[in-house]
C-alpha cells in the first residue's frame, strides 16, 4: 500500500486527509496528480452510495486501491438539508460565501437548541483487487449566526462543533482532524486498510 489515490480534485480536502493519514511513507495523490480524469455522476441517494460511485468510477481506469469520499451538511431544521446536495446547494459554483449566507438566513429566528446539525462523512474504499470498504462517521454541532474563521473550507465557517464555542473554521488544521467527520472516518478507513495489508 505505498499508493493510494483519492477520488477528488480538491487540494484542500487532499491537504487534510494527508494531514489525517501522516504517514510519510504513502503517497497520497489526487485524480489529477495521478493522470485520471473522469467525471462521476453523484446520483446517489446516501453518501455511501455517492461515495462508492465515484471510487469505482476511478478505480475501473487505474485498478489501485482508490478512496473517495462523499461529505457534507444536514441542518435539522431545515429537513436535513442541504445533504447530499451540500457541494451542489444553490447551483454546482455558487460560492461557499453566498451557500453560507442562504442557510443563515433560512435559520433566521430559530433558537440555537433548534439550530442542530451535523457533517457527515462516508468514505469508501475499493482495493486493487476489487474489494469494496465503506464507513461513515459525523460531526455534531449546531449552525451559528455569521460566517467565523478562515481555516477549512466550504460550510466551516457556519458550524460550531458540539463543546466548542468557535467555528469549525477557525480551529488549526490538528485540532479540527481530531474531531472533525472527515478526520474520524478517514482515521477508521486507515484502520481497516493497514489491517487489511497485515492480513494480507
Amino acid at each position: 500500500m505505498k499508493r493510494i489515490i483519492v477520488a477528488t480534485g480538491n487540494m484542500g480536502k487532499i491537504r487534510e486527509i494527508k494531514s489525517i493519514m501522516n504517514d510519510d511513507d504513502i503517497e497520497i495523490l489526487s485524480m489529477k496528480e495521478a493522470g485520471l480524469e473522469t467525471d462521476v455522476e453523484e446520483n446517489g441517494t446516501t453518501f455511501e452510495e455517492n461515495a462508492l460511485l465515484k471510487a469505482r468510477a476511478i478505480h475501473e481506469k487505474c485498478k489501485e486501491l482508490v478512496l473517495a469520499d462523499d461529505s457534507g451538511l444536514e441542518v435539522d431544521a431545515l429537513n436535513k438539508e442541504p445533504g447530499i446536495y451540500s457541494a451542489r446547494y444553490l447551483g454546482e459554483d455558487t460560492p461557499y460565501s453566498i451557500k453560507n449566507a442562504a442557510i443563515i438566513e433560512r435559520l433566521d429566528g430559530v433558537p440555537k437548541e433548534e439550530r442542530t446539525g451535523r457533517f457527515v462523512c462516508a468514505v469508501a474504499a475499493v482495493l486493487p483487487d476489487g474489494k469494496e470498504i465503506v464507513v461513515r462517521e459525523t460531526m455534531e454541532g449546531y449552525i451559528g449566526y455569521e460566517e467565523r474563521g478562515t481555516n477549512g473550507f466550504g460550510y466551516d465557517p457556519i458550524f460550531r462543533p458540539e463543546g466548542y464555542e468557535v467555528s469549525s473554521g477557525e480551529l488549526p488544521m490538528e485540532e479540527k482532524n481530531q474531531i472533525s467527520h472527515r478526520g474520524k472516518a478517514f482515521r477508521k478507513m486507515w484502520e481497516i486498510l493497514s489491517k487489511e495489508e497485515n492480513n494480507g
